[in-house]
């Protein structure tokens, strides 16, 4: 375990945030929003570049860490970020501006993935990362795949869950949510499918 933390901080540490990130991680602190880590960040830039991606769309705003992180990788890119709370989206947007995207970058959406998902354009997408919670997050990827365009991909970040996902005792209704995704997207035949331990662990879903 000590080794695994190690080199959870030396992965974060590879991957320096810049003071846009550092304020909306700072506010996400304030609110008590758990943010995906600095590799976890660095690992979607990165899915974000390789694309390249120029049409993204992301379930789960926050403060804006992780769309941030996204359009490092692709600044160019087109973001739609979706969630519930406008107070969040008034910060986040603020977070955008600060770090130099321009408004017509940026679309924010509120409401929730149910509601607002359905009214997006199917196939239009090349990147969809999906991080509202793990109550919705069935339902929320196989929206996100209707989403993703022939070779677009799908990001779902804390899959593992701290390794209570690996851990067979755990029952728990957050951890079997995860567990239940892995084993479902394991066995999807129009997927190509991947699974990084990065943070808590990422899965990387590819539409055939």
């Amino acid at each position: 375990m000590v080794e695994i933390a190690a080199d959870r901080a030396f992965a974060d540490a590879f991957a320096p945030e810049d003071e846009a990130i550092d304020a909306a991680r700072e506010a996400a602190h304030q609110f008590g929003i758990d943010t995906v880590s600095p590799a976890v960040g660095a690992a979607l830039a990165l899915a974000a570049a390789s694309g390249p991606a120029s049409s993204i769309i992301e379930i789960g705003t926050g403060t804006g860490v992780s769309g941030l992180w996204l359009l490092r990788g692709a600044p160019e890119a087109v973001l739609t970020s979706i969630d519930v709370d406008l107070d969040l989206h008034q910060v986040a947007r603020t977070m955008f501006q600060a770090a130099g995207h321009p408004a017509r970058r940026v679309r924010l959406i509120t409401g929730s993935a149910a509601d607002v998902l359905p009214r997006m354009n199917e196939e239009a997408y090349d990147l969809v990362l999906v991080d509202a919670g793990w109550s919705s997050v069935l339902d929320d990827v196989e929206r996100a795949l209707r989403l993703a365009r022939p070779g677009g991909s799908v990001l779902v970040p804390r899959v593992l869950q701290g390794g209570r996902t690996a851990d067979p005792v755990r029952r728990d209704p957050e951890t079997t949510a995860y567990r239940t995704l892995l084993r479902a997207a394991r066995e999807r035949t129009d997927v190509v499918t991947g699974l990084s331990i990065v943070g808590d662990g990422l899965l990387h879903l590819v539409r055939r």
